[in-house]
């Protein structure tokens, strides 16, 4: 049985993006995060990272501050809400590989760890790429966040938020 999941992008969403966060001294989770992951645990969804991290291909960062930075997260949210992601996928490209959003090469490896229902899955994030990879997967729900309306018209089924609270507003109002 296909299941079905929300991704998250990072920086921007998860917590505040500051530009190469890999340091738990400049990381800052967005206040909201807690009770979106805590609404879609209760939903049954599967809660996933898919983040690009082109700082360690640029050299601003080594893998190894990549996934202590990771660890810290999740131990953050553990021990707030006894339990974090499921899984965090990330890119460490800047070019050339099929895993850097807007490419799927991250969804895809989703799928085949979990069998993930598309259709049925939301992604959110903060960059038109973040949207174009949804697309490309064939997500059917988006949530986009930035106070900038967004001015791409070919995403289907996006929805423009300025605020992590709004989507699981919008989200209980479509039950």
């Amino acid at each position: 049985m296909k299941r079905k999941a929300v991704f998250f992008d990072r920086d921007g969403v998860i917590n505040i993006d500051k530009g190469y966060v890999y340091s738990k001294n400049e990381f800052e989770f967005n206040p909201a995060i807690f009770d979106l992951l805590s609404f879609y645990k209760s939903q049954g969804y599967l809660l996933l990272v898919v983040t690009n991290q082109s700082g360690i291909a640029r050299g601003y960062y080594s893998i190894e501050d990549f996934l202590d930075l990771t660890e810290y997260m999740q131990t953050q949210i553990k021990s707030k809400l006894g339990f974090g992601f499921d899984k965090v996928y990330f890119c460490p490209h800047l070019d050339g590989c099929n895993c850097r959003k807007p490419k799927t090469g991250m969804f895809e490896e989703a799928d085949m760890d979990f069998g993930i229902d598309f259709t049925n899955s939301i992604m959110i994030g903060d960059k038109q790429s973040d949207m174009q990879a949804a697309q490309n997967a064939g997500i059917g729900k988006k949530f986009y966040l930035s106070i900038k309306k967004p001015d791409f018209s070919e995403i289907q089924g996006l929805q423009w938020v300025i605020a992590l609270q709004q989507i699981q507003t919008f989200e209980e109002k479509e039950k």
